[in-house]
């Protein structure tokens, strides 16, 4: 399979409140819009695209349908700790303060309207002891 664009979908019993809050605050912009979906892309990134779906609409099939569980999407960005201030400063949910991990992250963890877990992160380098586990290649990008 050649896979032409991967974005999550997020089901959500109000697409418009979810949309807006990635609007908001983290610059998506409507590529699609109708009451039941949106396809969100990001105003910075064309790559960069997420999509808000009413959870019980017909295209779903049953046993899919309903609110979003246990979901955790990430936004690596290159300055977390300006996007931490500018999330605190809207008012967005933050479940886990800025700080910084020694497996190779400075992050923070929010959550949208649907109750999905955002995970903003910048990669730093890791301690020693989580050094080995990465590739030459993915240590290369911490700036390890």
């Amino acid at each position: 399979m050649k896979c032409t664009q991967f974005y999550p979908v997020i089901q959500t019993s109000d697409v418009a409140a979810v949309a807006d809050f990635y609007i908001r605050n983290f610059r998506f912009k409507a590529a699609f819009e109708s009451d039941w979906y949106m396809h969100l892309q990001s105003a910075e990134d064309a790559s960069v695209n997420i999509a808000i779906l009413q959870g019980d609409h017909e295209t779903i099939p049953q046993a899919g349908r309903g609110a979003t569980a246990h979901m955790l999407i990430n936004f690596e960005v290159e300055d977390v700790d300006a996007e931490y201030a500018k999330a605190v400063a809207n008012g967005v949910p933050i479940l886990k303060s800025l700080r910084s991990e020694p497996f190779g992250q400075r992050h923070f963890i929010a959550q949208d309207p649907a109750g999905v877990l955002i995970d903003v992160i910048t990669p730093i380098p890791p301690s020693a002891e989580f050094a080995g586990g990465f590739s030459e290649d993915a240590l290369k990008e911490t700036g390890a």
